[in-house]
């Protein structure tokens, strides 16, 4: 058994990597305990200089980093490098904030002086997808590491280049041998990884069904776990919303990274008055994307990243189909090599349909008619994700009261839901527990500690 890389603009075997053996991952885990021992005495001195190192050598390899995304998962290259850069500014960004993050909360007790001290864990078991590949290991890693923990990466099977580049990265950055490991382990494997005495903590973001087994396991053995998993996002219009900028945000939504994007709005819900025109124009948009090979500058939609990915997708869209929504434009497979899927719009998608029930992974986008913002609100809501939501208005104000309503972790008036490396990111429901990134992200692998000095 092994992890491969496959081509998905062709469907080509690239390259194969073995399992490491039982032997093999028991030493990883040995060393890592052992850096990790020894990185939690580190100053922040040395852990910036680590992390500013490490950014500046992300953006020297850009160019190949970008590619490397392109070519083991499908994403666009023009996005993928994007992807670095925003791993090179995590970088930064905690370099320069982690030790003012992570000073002692002083707190007015009776006692001569008492405070809340931010200490790591110790090792944490990153278990990474791959629709980002570097993005969401370096959404976890920078920040724990920062907070003095160390980091072994159990990346998806498809992107095993990607993980090994991980450690390459740090090990010329500096790091110290051990610190940061790449395991390339089988499902098995990874379950007797999160039962070891030397995991301290779990960070997993991938699918709700994976996330729950993961978060089981993890509570089984008492260990702190943070879970971001999917979402089914609403992207809500209003009557006095600006159309034309809602559009350009629903179809990065829908049609970047081939619509594979947890957070990205995926559930489009439209007032009567603006219904006609939005449909119109984001079919006439959709029926101008350009599917191609990646890493040609022309090509404006990806591939899927598997053939299994994509089959899914058309499943789930057919099923919807035959609930009773309409297909508009695409919702089919694009015959040819690689894991193509037509860009697509299905109407009338209603409460109960698949397509508003479940997270449709793809480049699908799906309308949803409502009659008025307290119903947009309640079929915002009608859903067991609780990641994002976008609210468009000209009245802010109204904005934000909206977004108050809805039942999610990040909430954005005229804006795309993203993550931002200063704000905490993750979700409500079925779609996570804790939160990464910002002051929040880099105090979950910490202990917080109370000291009381009588």
């Amino acid at each position: 058994m092994n992890f491969e890389t496959r081509n998905p603009a062709t469907g080509e075997l690239i390259e194969q990597f073995d399992f490491l053996t039982d032997d093999q991952l028991d030493q990883r885990l040995y060393s890592a305990e052992q850096a990790a021992e020894a990185w939690r005495f580190s100053s922040f001195a040395e852990r910036s200089k680590l992390m500013h190192a490490l950014g500046n050598l992300i953006t020297e390899r850009r160019q190949q980093l970008a590619e490397t995304i392109s070519l083991e998962m499908g994403k666009l290259l023009t996005e993928a490098l994007g992807e670095v850069d925003k791993c090179a500014l995590a970088c930064g960004y905690y370099a320069d904030n982690a030790e003012a993050m992570l000073q002692d909360d002083l707190i007015e007790t009776p006692a001569q002086r008492s405070l809340v001290a931010y200490e790591p864990l110790g090792v944490i078991l990153a278990i990474m997808p791959w629709n980002f590949p570097l993005w969401q290991v370096f959404r976890c890693l920078v920040p724990a590491m920062m907070a003095g923990n160390g980091i072994v990466l159990k990346h998806a099977p498809n992107v095993p280049r990607c993980a090994k580049l991980v450690e390459t990265l740090l090990r010329d950055a500096g790091a110290p041998e051990g610190l940061v490991s790449e395991l390339t382990i089988s499902v098995d494997q990874a379950a007797k990884v999160i039962a070891d005495h030397r995991i301290n903590g779990v960070a997993f973001t991938g699918s709700e069904g994976a996330g729950r087994k993961i978060g089981a396991m993890a509570g089984q053995h008492l260990k702190k776990a943070v879970l971001e998993l999917g979402g089914s996002d609403p992207l809500i219009v209003l009557d006095d919303a600006d159309l034309e900028a809602a559009l350009d945000v629903a179809m990065r939504a829908r049609f970047s990274n081939a619509g594979q994007i947890c957070i990205a709005s995926k559930r489009f819900l439209v007032v009567p008055s603006r219904i006609t025109e939005f449909t119109e124009l984001l079919v006439e948009r959709t029926q101008a994307l350009k599917t191609g090979d990646p890493l040609n500058p022309e090509t404006t939609l990806a591939p899927m990243a598997r053939a299994d990915l994509r089959d899914q997708v058309h499943q789930q869209v057919q099923t919807t189909i035959a609930e009773g929504a309409r297909a508009l434009t695409g919702c089919h497979i694009l015959e040819g090599e690689g894991y193509y899927y037509a860009p697509s719009v299905l109407d009338n998608v209603k409460l109960g349909m698949t397509a508003f029930n479940e997270e449709i992974f793809g480049p699908v986008a799906s309308i949803v008619a409502v009659r008025n913002e307290a119903d947009a609100v309640a079929q915002a809501n009608a859903t067991r994700f609780g990641l994002g939501a976008s609210v468009w208005t000209q009245d802010v104000e109204k904005g934000e009261a909206i977004l108050r309503q809805l039942d999610v972790g990040a909430g954005f008036v005229n804006a795309q839901v993203a993550s931002d490396i200063r704000m905490p990111f993750g979700g409500t429901k079925a779609s996570g527990l804790g939160r990464e990134l910002g002051v929040n992200g880099i105090r979950e692998f910490c202990n917080s500690k109370s000291v009381w000095i009588a």
